[in-house]
């Protein structure tokens, strides 16, 4: 093997192993990221459905939610769904647990 071949399968090999650092580095960036953002999801949604669950409202108001867990109404909004929650038929901004007013329930007081 002469020394240019030589020079050219190391910087290929280097290449190579260049590019499976970068890749990895990246993997485990993304990785934590999404950790992170997965986990502050998780306690907003908990912080959500502990203000539905609270007796002493029967629906509350989206931008009271979204205020509390400093989001915009739109992501709140996704975190109701993923929750169980569902917008009030009556008033627009109003949301609670699908489990309190579930939708069943809403031919009856449509029809009456």
């Amino acid at each position: 093997m002469n020394d240019n071949t030589a020079i050219a399968i190391i910087s290929v090999v280097g290449v190579i192993i260049g590019a499976l650092i970068s890749s990895t580095t990246n993997y485990i960036v993304e990785y934590n990221k999404n950790k992170k953002q997965n986990n502050l999801n998780k306690i907003k949604q908990d912080i959500l459905i502990k203000m539905l669950q609270d007796k002493a409202f029967e629906w509350r108001k989206l931008s009271t939610l979204s205020k509390v867990i400093g989001s915009t109404e739109e992501e709140t909004k996704n975190h109701l769904i993923v929750i169980g929650a569902r917008g009030s038929e009556k008033e627009s901004e109003m949301w609670g647990l699908i489990l309190n007013h579930p939708l069943e329930n809403i031919r009856k007081t449509e029809n009456e």
